[in-house]
Parts: C-alpha cells; structure tokens; sequence
C-alpha cells in the first residue's frame, strides 16, 4: 500500500504491489511508452501488449502542446483537454495513478510531473517499468479498456515551473542552481543528435537523468539519491532543464524522492534557449557538481 508520509514509496511502486491492485477502483494505471525516433512505436507497443486495464497517453499527442516558434520541443499541454481525457480513465481527486514506460522513467516520469502540477498528488511511477512487470512473469494484454467515469480538475501550480525570461534573471543568484538534465556529452557541446545548436545554458551543472535509475531501469534507494544530489541541498531553488522538458522530471523524481525542496522544471529547456539568439548559449567555463568531473 501506499503509504501516507514523504518517502520515496509514495512517489514509486513495485510490480509486485500494481499487480495485486489492478482490480482496485482507486489506481489507474497509465502507459506511456513513447520513442522520439519513431513517434507511433509506443502506441504500436502499447495496442500489442500492456498491463491489464492500462489506458494510453501520448509525449506528443496528449503530454505536451503543439510545437511553436518558442517554447521547445514539448510545451506544457492545454490542461482542459489533457484534464478531459484524465476524467475519462476514472481519475478522481483519491485516485492512485501509475505511469509506466520502457526507458528509465523518461516518460512517466513526465506524467508524474505533470499530474503534481496540475495539483494531483497521488502520482507513482512503475519501478522497473513494463520490463520488471513482464519479467516478473505477470500477465499482460492487447485489450483497450473502456473509458470510465472521473472528476479530474487540473489547477496549474505555476510556482513548480519557469521560463527563460526566469532562468536568465536568477540563474545566477545566491541560493539558486540551474542543472542540465542531458547525458554529458550534449551538456558538454560535443554533439547534439536533436537541436539546432550544442551546449549548454551558461552556470548549469550537470546530472544527467539517466544516473536516478540503475541499467535495469529501477530506482535508486532514497540513500542513494540523497547522495547523489548532496550538493544541492544547500539550494533554495533548483531550476531543471533538459532538452524539451520531458527527461527533466526524471531529476524532479529523484528530488522528491531524496526529500530535495526548491525543484522547478525550465519546461522549454534547451530546445526553448537555443531557439533565440545564439549569444545566449556560448559559454566558456565547464561546469560540474563539486567531485564529479569527465570521468
């Protein structure tokens, strides 16, 4: 069961625990695999196989909004269409969702983002994702449940996130960090298979949001994390980029789950930055966490 104190249970769930409360009125469980190399596999994956009575959402189609000149790659969604289809797979204000995906969180963890919000709080990611599920020899299926009955009002918490008129402004004030969520190698400019321009926003430190899970795509234990981002405590607000927005909440899980305060997510991220001009992205001076280099 979930239990009803901050710690890192409340923000994950083991297949074992989804698998024994699939018939519970109170869970919805959502898929969100998604891959940005073929935006139709993980609606294919999903229709082929998925967690029994598991509903559907698309990064592109239903987690984000249309793309525009400025805003990045994935904008924040429209709340009221996203709210509608949230009403239709029986979300109420007491309902437990949990988000699945097959790549370490990078796409449930941007429901899980979102849902918070929006100002749901009942919110869990898979750990393991559909992998530990099948591994765990629990049975899957290709049928799409019925839409069900649901309230879900979504109410913007606009403090838990920035833009780049914010990041410009206080990315360099006392108290204030700005860390890029991308592997090293884009931070660092040496390549970047997606955007425009390569790089980073000047002052960023980098933790990539693939070091919140182990390979096998299960989370890092509470100790772990608290480790992990042990330079970031002393901060008052953490600002989290990645290139569109949606890796990024894979570093706001890890804070929720290492009890770090402060964590905004820069929702255009790189692709928003680098859309203006190009001064604003040069940047002289590599930046690390304390104790962490290229290695």
């Amino acid at each position: 069961m979930i239990s009803t104190h901050a710690d890192w249970s409340d923000f994950v769930v083991a297949p074992q625990w989804l698998q024994a409360h699939l018939e519970d009125a109170k869970v919805v469980v959502v898929d969100c695999r998604f891959a940005l190399s073929d935006p139709q596999q993980g609606q294919t994956q999903y229709l082929s196989s998925h967690i029994p009575g598991a509903y559907y959402l698309d990064l592109q189609q239903d987690l984000s909004a249309p793309v525009q000149t400025h805003g990045g790659r994935h904008p924040l969604p429209d709340p009221q269409p996203l709210a509608i289809k949230l009403a239709q797979m029986g979300i109420n204000s007491d309902t437990l969702v949990v988000g699945y995906d097959d790549s370490q969180f990078a796409f449930a963890a941007r429901l899980w983002w979102l849902l918070r919000y929006f100002g749901h709080q009942w919110v869990a990611v898979l750990d393991g994702g559909f992998a530990a599920y099948q591994g765990a020899g629990y049975t899957v299926t290709s049928v799409v449940p019925e839409p069900r009955p649901g309230i879900f009002t979504a109410v913007p918490q606009v403090d838990q996130v920035v833009d780049i008129q914010a990041v410009q402004t206080r990315k360099t004030q006392t108290g204030t960090v700005l860390v890029d969520s991308r592997d090293q190698e884009r931070y660092l400019g040496n390549h970047d298979p997606i955007d425009p321009v390569a790089g980073h926003i000047p002052g960023a430190v980098n933790y990539p949001w693939q070091a919140v899970t182990n390979a096998q795509g299960h989370i890092l234990s509470q100790p772990e994390l608290q480790a992990h981002y042990a330079d970031l405590v002393p901060a008052s607000e953490i600002m989290v980029y990645c290139g569109s927005g949606v890796t990024a909440c894979v570093n706001l899980l890890g804070f929720a789950i290492a009890g770090i305060q402060g964590g905004k997510l820069y929702a255009g991220s790189w692709s928003d930055w680098c859309s203006y001009p190009l001064d604003r992205n040069m940047e002289a001076q590599i930046q690390f966490p304390s104790g962490r280099g290229l290695a």
